[in-house]
């Protein structure tokens, strides 16, 4: 009789569980691994897949540049050709102001006085000086009259008679002295009166003389210095009196008024500012290196309060300003800006700067962004079997516009995919 084996119940148990859980599994894996084996192609349907997934993409041919132009724009500000602040040279009283703000005038225009009513009476009291002293050097050059001369040869005459009637005298005292009715005093008296007379008649004489012979050059000239000096005071007090008068030394606007009548000013303080109105200047800052293109005499098109208006490039000042670190560059309006443009608005320039460097152009759809602030690009090489997308970091140097200019891991000749590129991969294949 046949035994028959016996398994523990437990352990029974176990095992039945393991083979259900496999004949699950093969249940569940077997039908699609068969699926699978049904839909897989055959060896030629294969390549036939792979062909088909090249990806079609529109390229260009990357060429050289050396160079690039950059247009940029400076702001500067409209300035008067001359701008004055007007004053006086000396201080006094302001009496007249006869402009007002905004008040056009011509060149030689009375704008202010001062008080000159002192200066006035000095000039008139110099005036009957300078009179009185040509008097005087009229008398000296015509020299003495016929009349002072008789009357000073009619003086000495006079003495001489004196003197001799003082000799008879002397001889009838000595007779009188000898004959002791005098005494010695009264004979000396005597002689001493006719020593004096002598000394006069010299001296009336010596005048005689003097009349005669005229004025001396010396006092001549002495008397035309003295009225000379007296000129040189009145022409002094006529530029005072003169510059107590404003006018306006150039044709202009009368920008500001700054004080009224009746103010007492002091020497050099501004009455009214006197801004000119033709020819207004512009004056930009330019970094150097775009100054340098520019040439004295240039035509340039400027933009003030969103109008055009041609202008002409005048002068470069050769000082940098510490400041801004760029040149001035200084350029004159046309006439026809002359009525429309007025000081202190803001003026645009704008130059087209060539910056040397090489690159290549490429439209900023065949850019994609990179790693570390660079860009890259996919250019298109063959592998021999086909062609693949190869991507290449770029540095962007420059945009214009819908294209960039860049430099890096690309060459002249290269086939660059130009759009489309956010669904490219690297190694991906492609075809043009």
């Amino acid at each position: 009789m046949e035994q028959q084996h016996k398994w523990p119940h437990g352990q029974w148990q176990r095992w039945a569980a393991a083979i259900a859980l496999i004949a699950g599994g093969i249940a569940l894996v077997g039908p699609r691994w068969i699926e699978a084996r049904a839909e897989s192609p055959k060896p030629a349907e294969s390549s036939v897949a792979v062909a088909s997934q090249a990806l079609p993409v529109k390229t260009l041919t990357l060429e050289p540049v050396s160079s690039y132009s950059v247009q940029r724009s400076y702001t500067g500000e409209v300035k008067a050709a001359r701008a004055s602040e007007l004053g006086f040279e000396r201080g006094g009283k302001l009496v007249w102001l006869g402009v007002q703000a905004g008040d056009r005038v011509s060149p030689g225009t009375e704008i202010a006085r001062l008080d000159t009513q002192n200066l006035v009476a000095q000039r008139q009291l110099l005036i009957a000086q300078k009179a009185q002293a040509s008097a005087v050097l009229l008398e000296l050059e015509n020299g003495p009259r016929r009349e002072v001369i008789a009357s000073a040869r009619s003086n000495v005459a006079d003495l001489q008679d004196q003197l001799a009637l003082e000799k008879i005298k002397a001889t009838r005292r000595e007779y009188l002295y000898e004959q002791g009715a005098i005494a010695k005093e009264q004979l000396d008296e005597i002689a001493f009166r006719q020593k004096a007379l002598d000394d006069r008649i010299a001296s009336a004489q010596s005048q005689v003389d003097e009349l005669q012979t005229g004025t001396r050059p010396e006092q001549v000239a002495a008397q035309q210095a003295v009225i000379q000096q007296i000129e040189a005071q009145i022409a002094d007090l006529d530029i005072t009196i003169a510059k107590s008068t404003i006018l306006a030394p150039f044709g202009g606007t009368i920008g500001e008024r700054r004080l009224d009548e009746g103010t007492v000013v002091n020497s050099g303080q501004a009455i009214v500012r006197l801004v000119e109105g033709a020819s207004p200047k512009v004056k930009i800052g330019i970094p150097a290196a775009a100054i340098a293109q520019l040439q004295p005499g240039s035509r340039h098109s400027l933009e003030i309060a969103g109008q055009a208006y041609a202008a002409q490039l005048t002068a470069i000042k050769p000082e940098v300003d510490p400041a801004t670190r760029t040149q001035t560059a200084v350029l004159q309006l046309d006439s026809a800006a002359v009525q429309s443009v007025v000081p202190q608005q803001i003026a645009r320039l704008s130059l087209s700067q060539v910056v040397e460097t090489e690159g290549f152009w490429l439209p900023v759809e065949a850019l994609v962004e990179g790693d570390r602030g660079l860009w890259a690009a996919y250019a298109v090489v063959s592998d021999g079997a086909g062609q693949k997308a190869e991507r290449r970091d770029v540095e962007v140097l420059y945009t214009e516009g819908d294209r960039a200019l860049v430099r890096g891991m690309l060459q002249a000749n290269n086939v660059v995919i130009a759009t489309g590129v956010q669904r490219i991969v690297h190694g991906q294949e492609v075809s043009l």
